[in-house]
């Protein structure tokens, strides 16, 4: 997609700060970071979201993490855990599939809490999903 600012980065017709590179992948420092070290995957091919992407894609990427850059991120940034977080239509900012490696340190203020009162019974539910 000619307009979409990954396909750019990916390109390099706009600038990023690139950790990982492969060639079904690049993974760039978020430049608005949740936690230091926050880094984005992203396909080298455009997809639109989870439904659209290869599972190859999905498959790599998660090896890499795995293997490569969360070793990394314990190694240099002292992170102590480690979020992945992909967001589909709604959330989703840019509509190209990129997740995001969110490093975890004590008290880094990441708030991935819930509303409990604005949840409905888990028994219920579960019932609409069986």
């Amino acid at each position: 997609m000619q307009d979409c600012l990954f396909c750019k980065i990916i390109r390099e017709e706009l600038p990023s700060s690139v950790v990982y590179e492969d060639e079904l992948i690049k993974i760039i420092m978020n430049i608005n970071p949740n936690t230091n070290g926050h880094l984005l995957i992203l396909p080298k091919k455009h997809y639109l979201n989870f439904i659209d992407i290869d599972q190859e894609i999905i498959t790599h990427s998660l090896e890499v993490t795995k293997n490569k850059i969360y070793p990394l991120l314990k190694e240099r940034l002292h992170c102590e855990g480690l979020t992945l977080a992909q967001n589909n239509e709604l959330g989703q900012e840019i509509k190209h599939f990129h997740i995001h490696l969110i490093p975890r340190y004590p008290n880094d203020g990441a708030d991935i809490s819930y509303k409990k009162d604005q949840l409905d019974d888990v028994g219920e539910i579960f019932e609409k999903l069986i």
